[in-house]
C-alpha cells in the first residue's frame, strides 16, 4: 500500500505544472528611449539577446507624448531582431501619474497580441504583465486580466510580500518586488526573496538584479541618495541560484538617473535631457561605462537556467568595477547613504562604499592561476576572494578587490594561467583625486 501511495505522490508532483521556463528579462525606462530609432532599438535587442535576455519589460509612463512613436519603433525592431517584450505599467509615473482601466487596455489591446510581446508558454500563452507599483488600483485588474487574458506580475513592493499577494482577493498571478539593494552599509541577503515566495504560496516570483544605485536628480524628484553596492551584482546572481525564482529581472538596462544601466552608452541624447531637467549638478553617466556587467550574463543565465549548475565555458573573461576616486577626494554633493524618505537611516555616502579595485574572472579552474591590478603602471598582486559556490578549482566567476590607495592612473586587469594571459580588463576611465565639477560621482565603472 505504501508503495502504492508513493507512486501517486511521484505522480502528482511529476504533473504539476512548470509556472515558467525561468526567463531573464531587463527594465527598460520608455521615456529614456526618445532618441532612439528603430535601427538604435534594433542595436540594443542584439546586445541584449547576445547576453542571453529573453525580453525587454518597458516601463510605460500614462500620457508621455512620446510613447506612441517609442512603442512603435520598438515593436518594429523586436519583430525585426525577433525579440520579445512586454509591459510594466508605470502608476508613480510624474508628471500624470496612475494608469486607468482604459489607458491598461488599449495598450493591451493594440500590443497584447503582437507576436513580438512576451508570453508565458507554461500559462497558455498568456501576455506577461506587470507595473511599477499602483496596488491603490488593484482591484482595476479582476476586469483587466479577463479582459486581456494576461499573466499578471506586478510590482507592489510599497505594501509587502504578505498585503500584495493577498489584496484584491488575490488577483495577482504572481509578484515582482524591486527590494533589489541593501540597506546598508550592510550586504544584501535572500531574506526578502524567500519572503516573496513564502506569502506566494506557489505564485510566481520575480526575483530582482541590480549592479547598482545612486541618484542626484534634486529638482523636482528630490532624489539623491545610493545604496552600499560593491559586488552586488555577481553576489545577486550568487543569490538567484540558490532562491531560483520564476523569472528575475535585471534593474535596469537603462535608468541613467539612477545609475543601474547595464546597456552600452552610445547616445549622450538618452539621457543628457534627463540629467538636466531633473537638475543634476553634473553629468554622472558619460564617463562611466557599465557594460562589464554584460560580459557574464550568458553564463549566470545558462546556470540558471539549468538549476544551478555551471554551464561549461568556451572562453575566460575578465571584468573590473571601480568608482574613479576614492570616498574623500571631493565634497559628497549632499547626498546621503540610504533614503531618509523611504524611513531609512541616513548614513554618510564614505561608510557605504569601499575605496577598493573590484575584480572578476570567469575561468574553468583558478589552478595555477595570477592577477594582477594595475594602477597608473603601478603592478598591484591579488587574489581571489570569493569563489564560486563549487570551490576551488571549478568553473565559475572568481572574485576579489584590492585597495585603490594612493594610486592614481589608468586602470587595467591581467589574469594569467601558466604565463599565458587568459583574460584582462582594460580601457576604461583613470582613477584620480579630482572630480567633476567638484562633486563626488557615486556612479560606478564596469569594464
Amino acid at each position: 500500500m505504501l508503495a502504492v501511495f508513493t507512486l501517486i505522490v511521484a505522480a502528482v508532483v511529476a504533473a504539476a505544472p512548470t509556472l515558467a521556463a525561468k526567463e531573464v528579462f531587463a527594465h527598460v525606462i520608455l521615456g529614456n528611449t526618445n532618441a532612439l530609432t528603430v535601427t538604435d532599438w534594433e542595436a540594443d535587442m542584439k546586445t541584449a539577446k547576445a547576453a542571453s535576455i529573453d525580453a525587454f519589460v518597458l516601463n510605460v509612463a500614462q500620457g508621455d507624448q512620446n510613447n506612441d512613436v517609442s512603442l512603435s519603433n520598438a515593436f518594429t525592431a523586436a519583430k525585426n531582431a525577433q525579440f520579445k517584450l512586454f509591459f510594466s505599467f508605470d502608476y508613480a509615473a510624474s508628471p500624470n501619474g496612475a494608469f486607468g482601466k482604459a489607458g491598461v487596455k488599449t495598450l493591451m489591446d493594440k500590443f497584447g497580441g503582437d507576436d513580438a510581446y512576451f508570453k508565458v508558454k507554461e500559462q497558455g500563452n498568456k501576455p506577461l504583465v506587470s507595473t511599477f507599483e499602483g496596488p491603490n488600483n488593484a482591484d482595476d485588474w479582476t476586469e483587466l486580466k479577463a479582459s486581456t487574458n494576461s499573466f499578471f506580475v506586478p510590482d507592489w513592493s510599497s505594501l509587502g510580500p504578505v498585503k500584495a499577494a493577498a489584496v484584491a482577493g488575490g488577483v495577482v498571478d504572481g509578484l515582482f518586488s524591486f527590494d533589489a539593494w541593501p540597506v546598508g552599509p550592510t550586504n544584501k541577503t535572500t531574506t526578502a526573496d524567500k519572503n516573496y515566495q513564502t506569502a506566494l504560496s506557489g505564485k510566481a516570483y520575480m526575483m530582482p538584479v541590480s549592479p547598482w544605485f545612486f541618484t542626484n536628480l534634486p529638482t523636482t524628484l528630490s532624489k539623491n541618495w545610493m545604496w552600499h553596492s560593491d559586488g552586488l551584482w555577481d553576489t545577486r546572481w550568487d543569490q538567484v541560484m540558490e532562491v531560483r525564482p520564476d523569472f528575475v529581472e535585471i534593474l535596469t538596462w537603462n535608468d541613467y538617473g539612477e545609475s543601474h544601466y547595464i546597456k552600452p552608452i552610445t547616445k549622450k541624447d538618452e539621457y543628457d535631457g534627463l540629467l538636466k531637467t531633473f537638475g543634476a549638478p553634473f553629468d554622472y553617466v558619460t564617463n562611466n561605462p557599465h557594460e562589464g556587467w554584460l560580459k557574464f550574463l550568458p553564463f549566470y543565465i545558462a546556470q540558471y537556467k539549468a538549476g544551478g549548475k555551471a554551464p561549461a565555458v568556451t572562453k575566460e573573461l575578465a571584468a573590473l568595477y571601480y568608482r574613479t576616486a576614492p570616498a574623500l577626494a571631493c565634497p559628497n554633493g549632499g547626498t546621503t547613504g540610504n533614503n531618509p524618505q523611504f524611513g531609512q537611516t541616513a548614513v554618510p555616502p564614505e561608510a557605504m562604499v569601499q575605496d577598493s579595485i573590484s575584480f572578476a574572472a570567469l575561468l574553468t579552474s583558478d589552478a595555477d592561476v595570477k592577477v594582477t591590478v594595475t594602477i597608473g603602471g603601478t603592478q598591484i598582486p591579488a587574489s581571489f576572494s570569493k569563489l564560486p559556490a563549487a570551490g576551488a578549482g571549478t568553473t565559475g566567476v572568481y572574485r576579489g578587490a584590492v585597495p585603490m590607495g594612493t594610486n592614481t592612473g589608468a586602470v587595467s586587469l591581467t589574469v594569467t594561467r601558466g604565463g599565458t594571459t587568459v583574460a584582462e580588463a582594460k580601457g576604461g576611465p583613470e582613477l584620480s583625486t579630482k572630480c567633476q565639477n567638484n562633486v563626488q560621482n557615486w556612479n560606478v565603472v564596469a569594464i
